[in-house]
């Protein structure tokens, strides 16, 4: 299930955006401004942002901009009540793929969405690639080489593909153990710690990758 980012400071837009995105078959996540969002995609693996312009705190054009400089490159669609050609440029160069000028179809931003998925091709192969190893997320399998891939627990792969996802980012035990066990887990940082363990006894030697301990902070994963 793709995981879509709707950020809108109007709660009752907001509210019917993610209402649209369930009944279609995708996970919504809403943030109310650009540092909400920002905070968001620390804990989550977002396939396509929704973003309004105009919003307290971070708008969405200095959002947008901060994630392209950041290297995220999952499809973004500004909706705003602008329209002008002015408007559109400066939110094409900040670096959105798509735009929307309200009041928005909701029909068509399904579409949109659709579109702009199968064009980064996370619809139809729900995968990442990092050297010779290939991860599919649906199928939750860890491939090599071209080799048919190898089912592994699910709570490890998730870990893996959130490490590899950020590589060089470092992500703190509390903040994995947030987004991949769930804050109200009977779980403690140690869970993070003995599933990192299992990775390296599987992965220690791979090619393609390897998983770091950053000292008093946390894991990283590191492209080779």
């Amino acid at each position: 299930m793709f995981q879509i980012l709707v950020v809108e400071d109007d709660a009752s837009l907001r509210r019917l955006m993610s209402a649209a995105l369930k009944q279609n078959g995708y996970q919504p996540f809403t943030a109310s401004d650009g540092i909400e969002a920002l905070d968001m995609l620390e804990k989550t693996n977002i396939d396509l942002i929704i973003s309004d312009i105009m919003m307290p705190n971070m708008d969405g054009y200095e959002l947008t901009r901060q994630l392209r400089n950041a290297n995220f490159q999952m499809p973004i669609i500004m909706v705003t009540a602008k329209e002008s050609f002015e408007d559109k440029k400066i939110g094409f160069d900040a670096g959105t793929d798509d735009y929307m000028v309200k009041p928005i179809d909701i029909n068509e931003m399904i579409l949109r969405v659709g579109a702009l998925l199968k064009r980064s091709k996370l619809a139809s192969e729900h995968t990442m690639t990092v050297g010779n190893c290939v991860l599919d997320y649906d199928a939750q399998t860890v491939a090599f080489d071209g080799q048919q891939g190898e089912t592994i627990p699910q709570m490890e792969f998730k870990l893996l593909f959130k490490l590899l996802s950020y590589p060089n980012k470092i992500f703190t035990r509390r903040q994995l153990l947030d987004e991949l066990w769930g804050m109200d887990k009977d779980v403690d940082e140690r869970t993070v710690d003995v599933h990192i363990k299992r990775l390296r006894e599987r992965y220690g030697s791979a090619e393609a990758f390897s998983i770091v301990t950053v000292r008093g902070l946390g894991y990283k994963a590191v492209k080779q």
